[in-house]
């Protein structure tokens, strides 16, 4: 089992930053990737943005140039630094953990709202 926490989410003006965090605990070594997941109002989930074991990162088109994925090893935490934030990106946005069993794990949550 592996449990996820996230934080760091609010309410911020269009072209402010925030940054996530999100901190694993339990079968730490059973995580592939981790990654965040958001979904706005009346739409699907969509991925944000994904990092590897191995540190290979990828982005959605959306966030690419805004956002960037990070993760510090020592205390099991990844971080979603979001810059230049647009109206659009408000969602809650959710941790993944994808395992070496094929199970997803899943954050609770953090609501992001970006508006003047």
């Amino acid at each position: 089992q592996v449990q996820l926490v996230e934080s760091g989410g609010g309410l911020v003006q269009p072209g402010g930053s925030l940054r996530l965090s999100c901190a694993a605990s339990g079968s730490i070594f059973a995580i592939t990737a981790m990654g965040w997941y958001r979904q706005a109002s009346g739409k699907q989930r969509e991925l944000v943005a994904r990092i590897t074991r191995a540190g290979s990162t990828n982005y959605a088109d959306s966030v690419k140039g805004r956002f960037t994925i990070s993760r510090d090893n020592a205390k099991n935490t990844v971080y979603l630094q979001m810059n230049s934030l647009k109206p659009e990106d408000t969602a809650a946005y959710f941790c993944n953990a994808d395992s070496i069993a094929n199970i997803p794990y899943w954050g609770q949550g953090t609501q992001v709202t970006v508006s003047s």
